[in-house]
Protein backbone atom coordinates (compact mmCIF):
# COMPACT_ATOMS: atom_id res chain seq x y z
CA UNK A 1 0.00 0.00 0.00
CA UNK A 2 1.29 3.41 -0.96
CA UNK A 3 2.12 5.47 1.86
CA UNK A 4 -0.78 8.62 2.49
CA UNK A 5 2.01 11.40 1.37
CA UNK A 6 2.38 9.33 -1.80
CA UNK A 7 1.67 12.13 -4.77
CA UNK A 8 0.75 9.71 -7.87
CA UNK A 9 0.59 12.94 -10.31
CA UNK A 10 4.18 13.97 -9.21
CA UNK A 11 5.90 10.44 -9.11
CA UNK A 12 4.27 9.30 -12.23
CA UNK A 13 5.61 12.95 -14.27
CA UNK A 14 8.78 12.50 -12.64
CA UNK A 15 9.13 9.04 -14.74
CA UNK A 16 8.26 10.52 -17.55
CA UNK A 17 11.17 13.17 -16.94
CA UNK A 18 13.31 10.12 -16.77
CA UNK A 19 12.39 8.61 -19.75
CA UNK A 20 12.61 11.09 -21.70
CA UNK A 21 16.10 11.74 -20.44
CA UNK A 22 16.96 8.18 -21.00
CA UNK A 23 15.53 8.04 -24.33
CA UNK A 24 17.95 11.18 -25.24
CA UNK A 25 21.15 9.64 -23.90
CA UNK A 26 20.16 6.75 -25.99
CA UNK A 27 20.12 9.29 -29.14
CA UNK A 28 22.74 11.14 -28.46
CA UNK A 29 24.95 9.55 -31.61
CA UNK A 30 21.82 10.37 -34.10
CA UNK A 31 21.96 14.35 -34.31
CA UNK A 32 18.50 13.87 -36.38
CA UNK A 33 16.87 11.73 -33.44
CA UNK A 34 18.65 14.05 -30.73
CA UNK A 35 16.93 16.76 -32.09
CA UNK A 36 13.67 15.48 -32.23
CA UNK A 37 14.07 14.37 -28.87
CA UNK A 38 15.11 17.75 -27.53
CA UNK A 39 11.82 18.72 -29.04
CA UNK A 40 9.55 16.13 -27.36
CA UNK A 41 11.73 16.51 -23.89
CA UNK A 42 9.86 20.22 -23.94
CA UNK A 43 6.36 19.01 -25.42
CA UNK A 44 6.45 16.65 -22.30
CA UNK A 45 7.29 19.48 -19.66
CA UNK A 46 4.55 21.43 -20.94
CA UNK A 47 2.56 18.17 -21.32
CA UNK A 48 3.61 17.67 -17.44
CA UNK A 49 2.36 20.93 -16.47
CA UNK A 50 -0.79 20.38 -17.92
CA UNK A 51 -1.70 17.14 -16.33
CA UNK A 52 -0.49 18.81 -12.74
CA UNK A 53 -3.03 21.91 -13.15
CA UNK A 54 -5.91 19.31 -14.35
CA UNK A 55 -4.73 17.24 -10.66
CA UNK A 56 -5.79 20.49 -9.06
CA UNK A 57 -9.23 20.39 -10.76
CA UNK A 58 -9.54 17.15 -9.55
CA UNK A 59 -8.62 15.36 -12.42
CA UNK A 60 -5.87 12.69 -12.54
CA UNK A 61 -4.69 12.82 -16.30
CA UNK A 62 -1.81 9.62 -16.94
CA UNK A 63 0.60 10.49 -18.85
CA UNK A 64 0.23 7.37 -20.96
CA UNK A 65 -1.93 5.08 -22.96
CA UNK A 66 -2.43 1.89 -24.79
CA UNK A 67 -4.83 2.10 -27.84
CA UNK A 68 -5.40 -0.84 -29.33
CA UNK A 69 -6.29 -0.02 -33.02
CA UNK A 70 -7.34 -2.78 -34.92
CA UNK A 71 -8.47 -6.40 -34.17
CA UNK A 72 -7.10 -7.86 -36.91
CA UNK A 73 -3.56 -9.14 -36.87
CA UNK A 74 -1.44 -12.09 -39.43
CA UNK A 75 -0.02 -14.06 -37.12
CA UNK A 76 -1.32 -16.69 -34.44
CA UNK A 77 1.41 -16.55 -31.47
CA UNK A 78 0.83 -19.14 -29.16
CA UNK A 79 -1.00 -18.09 -25.42
CA UNK A 80 -1.80 -14.79 -27.41
CA UNK A 81 -3.81 -13.04 -24.35
CA UNK A 82 -5.98 -10.42 -27.17
CA UNK A 83 -6.89 -13.90 -29.11
CA UNK A 84 -7.89 -15.59 -25.55
CA UNK A 85 -9.83 -12.07 -24.68
CA UNK A 86 -11.45 -12.53 -28.85
CA UNK A 87 -9.96 -8.99 -29.00
CA UNK A 88 -8.39 -10.02 -31.70
CA UNK A 89 -10.39 -12.30 -34.52
CA UNK A 90 -9.31 -13.63 -37.89
CA UNK A 91 -13.12 -12.25 -38.90
CA UNK A 92 -13.08 -9.07 -41.33
CA UNK A 93 -13.27 -6.57 -38.35
CA UNK A 94 -16.17 -4.11 -37.26
CA UNK A 95 -17.28 -1.21 -36.20
CA UNK A 96 -13.35 -0.11 -35.65
CA UNK A 97 -12.55 3.37 -35.42
CA UNK A 98 -11.63 4.84 -38.17
CA UNK A 99 -8.43 7.15 -38.67
CA UNK A 100 -9.80 10.13 -38.23
CA UNK A 101 -11.63 9.37 -35.03
CA UNK A 102 -8.87 7.70 -33.81
CA UNK A 103 -7.02 11.49 -34.67
CA UNK A 104 -9.60 12.86 -32.50
CA UNK A 105 -8.75 10.87 -29.51
CA UNK A 106 -4.82 11.55 -29.82
CA UNK A 107 -5.55 15.43 -30.25
CA UNK A 108 -7.65 15.19 -27.16
CA UNK A 109 -4.78 13.22 -25.70
CA UNK A 110 -2.63 15.64 -26.10
CA UNK A 111 -4.81 18.77 -24.72
CA UNK A 112 -5.07 17.06 -21.26
CA UNK A 113 -1.38 16.47 -21.18
CA UNK A 114 -1.01 12.34 -22.62
CA UNK A 115 2.83 12.42 -23.87
CA UNK A 116 3.13 9.14 -24.86
CA UNK A 117 0.37 6.12 -26.52
CA UNK A 118 1.33 3.00 -26.99
CA UNK A 119 -0.24 1.42 -30.68
CA UNK A 120 -1.02 -2.09 -30.45
CA UNK A 121 -3.70 -4.70 -31.60
CA UNK A 122 -4.04 -7.04 -33.21
CA UNK A 123 -0.92 -5.90 -35.59
CA UNK A 124 -0.95 -2.10 -35.42
CA UNK A 125 0.89 -2.22 -38.79
CA UNK A 126 -2.50 -3.04 -40.52
CA UNK A 127 -3.75 0.42 -40.10
CA UNK A 128 -1.83 2.09 -41.85
CA UNK A 129 -4.01 5.42 -42.01
CA UNK A 130 -4.15 5.46 -38.06
CA UNK A 131 -0.23 5.47 -37.84
CA UNK A 132 0.00 8.33 -40.76
CA UNK A 133 -2.59 10.19 -38.25
CA UNK A 134 -0.17 9.22 -35.30
CA UNK A 135 2.40 10.73 -37.20
CA UNK A 136 1.10 13.89 -37.39
CA UNK A 137 0.73 14.42 -33.38
CA UNK A 138 4.18 16.04 -32.96
CA UNK A 139 4.09 16.07 -29.33
CA UNK A 140 3.17 12.43 -28.44
CA UNK A 141 5.26 9.80 -28.89
CA UNK A 142 4.04 6.77 -30.40
CA UNK A 143 5.94 3.28 -29.84
CA UNK A 144 4.07 1.26 -31.98
CA UNK A 145 3.87 -2.49 -30.64
CA UNK A 146 4.52 -4.67 -33.58
CA UNK A 147 4.96 -8.51 -34.84
CA UNK A 148 7.79 -6.60 -37.28
CA UNK A 149 6.25 -8.71 -40.38
CA UNK A 150 4.67 -5.73 -41.76
CA UNK A 151 7.38 -3.43 -42.12
CA UNK A 152 7.86 -2.42 -45.72
CA UNK A 153 9.71 0.09 -47.56
CA UNK A 154 6.68 3.10 -47.17
CA UNK A 155 6.56 2.05 -43.33
CA UNK A 156 10.33 2.80 -42.97
CA UNK A 157 9.98 6.10 -45.06
CA UNK A 158 6.97 7.25 -42.58
CA UNK A 159 9.45 6.19 -39.75
CA UNK A 160 12.02 8.69 -40.95
CA UNK A 161 9.67 11.45 -41.48
CA UNK A 162 7.97 11.36 -38.66
CA UNK A 163 10.17 10.62 -35.44
CA UNK A 164 7.75 10.34 -33.05
CA UNK A 165 6.93 6.76 -34.22
CA UNK A 166 8.52 4.34 -32.23
CA UNK A 167 8.64 0.54 -33.81
CA UNK A 168 8.74 -1.71 -31.43
CA UNK A 169 9.33 -5.41 -32.48
CA UNK A 170 8.04 -8.42 -30.53
CA UNK A 171 10.68 -11.14 -29.74
CA UNK A 172 11.02 -14.40 -27.71
CA UNK A 173 14.69 -14.65 -27.91
CA UNK A 174 16.74 -16.92 -30.11
CA UNK A 175 14.92 -17.79 -33.63
CA UNK A 176 13.74 -21.38 -32.21
CA UNK A 177 11.37 -20.01 -29.00
CA UNK A 178 10.55 -17.13 -31.35
CA UNK A 179 9.36 -18.96 -34.14
CA UNK A 180 7.73 -21.71 -31.70
CA UNK A 181 5.86 -19.07 -30.34
CA UNK A 182 5.28 -16.71 -33.85
CA UNK A 183 5.67 -19.14 -36.24
CA UNK A 184 8.36 -20.05 -38.94
CA UNK A 185 10.36 -17.39 -40.31
CA UNK A 186 8.79 -14.74 -38.20
CA UNK A 187 12.52 -14.28 -36.25
CA UNK A 188 14.76 -13.69 -39.46
CA UNK A 189 12.30 -11.22 -40.69
CA UNK A 190 12.84 -9.49 -36.99
CA UNK A 191 16.19 -9.33 -37.35
CA UNK A 192 16.24 -8.32 -41.20
CA UNK A 193 13.89 -5.60 -39.98
CA UNK A 194 15.84 -4.48 -37.15
CA UNK A 195 19.40 -4.60 -39.45
CA UNK A 196 17.03 -2.20 -42.28
CA UNK A 197 16.16 0.01 -38.91
CA UNK A 198 20.12 0.19 -37.22
CA UNK A 199 21.11 0.98 -41.11
CA UNK A 200 18.59 4.27 -41.44
CA UNK A 201 19.61 5.20 -38.19
CA UNK A 202 16.18 5.15 -36.77
CA UNK A 203 14.90 4.81 -32.97
CA UNK A 204 13.56 1.58 -32.42
CA UNK A 205 12.71 -1.35 -29.42
CA UNK A 206 12.20 -4.86 -28.44
CA UNK A 207 9.09 -6.46 -26.61
CA UNK A 208 9.99 -9.15 -25.00
CA UNK A 209 6.86 -11.41 -23.04
CA UNK A 210 8.97 -13.42 -20.40
CA UNK A 211 8.09 -16.41 -19.05
CA UNK A 212 9.59 -18.97 -17.14
CA UNK A 213 11.23 -20.79 -20.23
CA UNK A 214 13.18 -18.19 -21.41
CA UNK A 215 13.52 -15.62 -18.56
CA UNK A 216 16.71 -17.02 -18.30
CA UNK A 217 17.96 -16.04 -21.82
CA UNK A 218 16.37 -13.40 -22.46
CA UNK A 219 18.11 -11.61 -19.59
CA UNK A 220 21.75 -12.30 -20.55
CA UNK A 221 24.43 -10.12 -21.70
CA UNK A 222 25.08 -12.11 -24.65
CA UNK A 223 21.54 -11.51 -26.22
CA UNK A 224 21.03 -7.94 -25.10
CA UNK A 225 24.73 -6.74 -26.80
CA UNK A 226 22.87 -8.67 -29.70
CA UNK A 227 20.02 -6.34 -29.57
CA UNK A 228 22.19 -3.48 -28.75
CA UNK A 229 24.64 -4.21 -31.51
CA UNK A 230 21.93 -3.91 -34.24
CA UNK A 231 20.84 -0.53 -32.86
CA UNK A 232 17.97 -1.50 -30.42
CA UNK A 233 17.75 1.27 -27.55
CA UNK A 234 14.72 0.14 -25.88
CA UNK A 235 13.76 -2.62 -23.95
CA UNK A 236 10.69 -3.79 -22.64
CA UNK A 237 10.15 -7.13 -20.73
CA UNK A 238 6.42 -8.07 -20.20
CA UNK A 239 5.37 -11.04 -17.80
CA UNK A 240 3.19 -13.41 -19.43
CA UNK A 241 0.03 -13.71 -18.45
CA UNK A 242 -1.80 -16.77 -18.81
CA UNK A 243 -4.97 -16.78 -20.00
CA UNK A 244 -5.69 -20.66 -19.99
CA UNK A 245 -5.01 -23.42 -17.46
CA UNK A 246 -2.56 -25.04 -19.26
CA UNK A 247 -0.13 -21.94 -19.81
CA UNK A 248 0.31 -21.38 -15.83
CA UNK A 249 3.30 -22.80 -15.24
CA UNK A 250 4.74 -20.33 -18.08
CA UNK A 251 4.07 -17.24 -15.84
CA UNK A 252 6.67 -15.82 -13.45
CA UNK A 253 6.31 -16.74 -10.31
CA UNK A 254 7.84 -14.88 -6.86
CA UNK A 255 11.05 -15.81 -7.39
CA UNK A 256 11.57 -14.91 -11.47
CA UNK A 257 9.75 -11.46 -11.18
CA UNK A 258 12.66 -11.04 -7.98
CA UNK A 259 15.22 -12.28 -10.68
CA UNK A 260 14.05 -10.28 -13.72
CA UNK A 261 13.36 -6.93 -11.39
CA UNK A 262 17.43 -7.79 -10.78
CA UNK A 263 18.14 -8.85 -14.12
CA UNK A 264 16.59 -5.34 -15.89
CA UNK A 265 18.49 -3.42 -12.82
CA UNK A 266 21.99 -5.01 -14.19
CA UNK A 267 21.29 -4.52 -17.86
CA UNK A 268 20.93 -0.66 -16.99
CA UNK A 269 23.95 -0.35 -15.71
CA UNK A 270 26.11 -2.49 -18.12
CA UNK A 271 24.13 -0.72 -21.14
CA UNK A 272 23.81 2.72 -20.54
CA UNK A 273 22.94 3.56 -23.88
CA UNK A 274 19.51 1.00 -23.53
CA UNK A 275 16.01 2.46 -21.89
CA UNK A 276 15.29 -1.05 -20.54
CA UNK A 277 11.81 -1.31 -18.59
CA UNK A 278 10.31 -4.25 -16.41
CA UNK A 279 6.57 -4.31 -16.36
CA UNK A 280 4.81 -4.67 -13.79
CA UNK A 281 7.87 -4.99 -12.02
CA UNK A 282 8.94 -1.39 -12.59
CA UNK A 283 5.01 -0.81 -11.99
CA UNK A 284 4.85 -2.25 -8.86
CA UNK A 285 8.11 -0.41 -7.39
CA UNK A 286 6.14 2.76 -8.54
CA UNK A 287 3.02 2.25 -5.78
CA UNK A 288 1.01 -0.83 -7.78
CA UNK A 289 -0.82 -1.07 -11.10
CA UNK A 290 -0.93 1.65 -13.04
CA UNK A 291 -3.96 1.15 -14.82
CA UNK A 292 -7.46 1.66 -15.15
CA UNK A 293 -6.44 5.50 -15.56
CA UNK A 294 -3.83 5.71 -12.76
CA UNK A 295 -1.33 5.77 -14.76
CA UNK A 296 -2.82 4.51 -17.75
CA UNK A 297 -6.03 3.11 -19.57
CA UNK A 298 -6.42 1.08 -22.53
CA UNK A 299 -8.98 2.20 -25.66
CA UNK A 300 -9.71 -0.54 -27.59
CA UNK A 301 -10.49 -0.89 -31.71
CA UNK A 302 -14.07 0.42 -31.45
CA UNK A 303 -13.41 3.29 -28.72
CA UNK A 304 -13.90 0.85 -25.53
CA UNK A 305 -12.23 2.56 -22.22
CA UNK A 306 -10.85 -0.47 -20.38
CA UNK A 307 -8.25 -0.79 -17.50
CA UNK A 308 -5.88 -2.42 -19.55
CA UNK A 309 -5.03 -4.99 -22.11
CA UNK A 310 -5.27 -8.39 -19.97
CA UNK A 311 -8.28 -6.52 -18.16
CA UNK A 312 -11.00 -6.37 -21.52
CA UNK A 313 -14.09 -4.59 -19.05
CA UNK A 314 -15.55 -1.22 -20.70
CA UNK A 315 -18.30 0.73 -19.12
CA UNK A 316 -17.44 4.42 -20.74
CA UNK A 317 -16.44 4.78 -24.41
CA UNK A 318 -14.53 7.64 -25.49
CA UNK A 319 -16.35 8.35 -28.46
CA UNK A 320 -19.57 9.25 -26.24
CA UNK A 321 -17.91 10.80 -23.08
CA UNK A 322 -14.55 11.71 -24.34
CA UNK A 323 -11.40 10.84 -22.24
CA UNK A 324 -12.52 13.31 -19.07
CA UNK A 325 -15.96 11.10 -18.90
CA UNK A 326 -13.76 7.65 -19.41
CA UNK A 327 -11.32 8.23 -16.65
CA UNK A 328 -14.35 9.18 -14.14
CA UNK A 329 -16.27 5.74 -15.02
CA UNK A 330 -17.61 4.23 -12.36
CA UNK A 331 -15.73 1.11 -13.04
CA UNK A 332 -12.20 3.04 -13.23
CA UNK A 333 -13.40 5.08 -9.92
CA UNK A 334 -14.23 2.03 -8.20
CA UNK A 335 -11.12 0.01 -9.13
CA UNK A 336 -9.07 2.60 -8.03
CA UNK A 337 -10.79 3.77 -4.66
CA UNK A 338 -11.62 -0.10 -3.99
CA UNK A 339 -7.69 -1.08 -3.77
CA UNK A 340 -7.68 -3.39 -6.31
CA UNK A 341 -4.86 -2.02 -7.66
CA UNK A 342 -2.39 -2.49 -4.83
CA UNK A 343 -3.09 -6.18 -4.75
CA UNK A 344 -0.45 -8.65 -5.11
CA UNK A 345 -0.59 -10.91 -7.29
CA UNK A 346 0.97 -13.85 -9.16
CA UNK A 347 1.05 -13.52 -12.81
CA UNK A 348 1.66 -10.61 -14.97
CA UNK A 349 -1.63 -8.69 -14.10
CA UNK A 350 -3.13 -7.71 -11.20
CA UNK A 351 -6.51 -7.18 -12.48
CA UNK A 352 -6.91 -10.40 -14.40
CA UNK A 353 -6.34 -12.49 -11.10
CA UNK A 354 -8.71 -10.57 -9.50
CA UNK A 355 -11.14 -10.84 -12.86
CA UNK A 356 -14.22 -11.83 -10.59
CA UNK A 357 -14.31 -8.90 -8.60
CA UNK A 358 -14.07 -6.63 -11.68
CA UNK A 359 -16.72 -8.39 -13.25
CA UNK A 360 -18.90 -8.06 -10.03
CA UNK A 361 -17.98 -4.60 -9.93
CA UNK A 362 -19.49 -4.32 -13.72
CA UNK A 363 -22.77 -5.78 -12.60
CA UNK A 364 -23.07 -3.60 -9.51
CA UNK A 365 -22.69 -0.72 -11.83
CA UNK A 366 -25.44 -1.82 -14.42
CA UNK A 367 -28.27 -2.25 -11.66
Amino acid sequence: MMSENFNLQQHISRGVERIVADTLKATLRDPKESAFMVRFAAAANRATKRRLALEEEGLHVPSFLIASITSACNLHCAGCYSRCNNATVDAEPVKQLSAAQWKGIFGEAESLGVSFILLAGGEPMLRRDVIEAAGQMKDILFPIFTNGTRLDDNAFAQFDKCRNLIPVLSIEGDRAITDTRRGEGVYDKLISAMDRLHRKNLLFGASITVTTENIRSVTSPEFMEGLVSRGCKLVIFIEFVPMTVQAANLAPGDAERAYLLEATQKLRGAFPELVALDFPGDEKADGGCMAAGRGFFHINSHGGAEPCPFSPYSDASVLELGMRGALKSPLFTALRDRGLLDNDHVGGCVLYEQRDKVEQILAEKAV
